[in-house]
């Protein structure tokens, strides 16, 4: 089932907005992407390792902790699924905000915080 995103006005001026999720692919730009990935107004990690909740480990958050981020939204696929509390439980002892949603939900919130000027990442696992 193809779940399409679409915004009709663009507040924000970042090269790495979501234009698009659906099939477990995500747009970003003209680009698309069917593997999990990190993402921020300024840089795009495309070969973020774990591809699903249950492969997540904490040095996968390692480079998130070193985005300094204000917020963390955390994509868990197409459907809602909430890894172990104790991955996120540094990030939140830091101060981070720590989002967790299906990947749709969170690619419309990343753009969302983006346009605000919010100090977003966005951890997206696409399936």
């Amino acid at each position: 089932m193809l779940t399409s995103m679409h915004f009709a006005q663009d507040d924000c001026s970042s090269d790495l907005l979501i234009r698009g999720y659906g099939d477990g692919i995500i747009t970003i730009g003209n680009q698309q992407f069917s593997q999990s990935l990190i993402l921020t107004r300024d840089s795009l990690v495309a070969d973020w390792r774990p591809q699903h909740v249950a492969e997540l480990l904490h040095d996968d958050f390692a480079l998130i902790l070193e985005m300094r981020p204000e917020v963390l939204v955390l994509g868990t696929g197409e459907s809602l699924k909430f890894p172990s509390p104790a991955l996120t439980a540094r990030l939140l002892q830091i101060g981070v905000g720590v989002e967790i949603m299906d990947t749709a939900a969170a690619c419309r919130t990343y753009n969302i915080l983006l346009s605000e000027q919010r100090n977003v990442v966005a951890a997206l696992l696409p399936g």
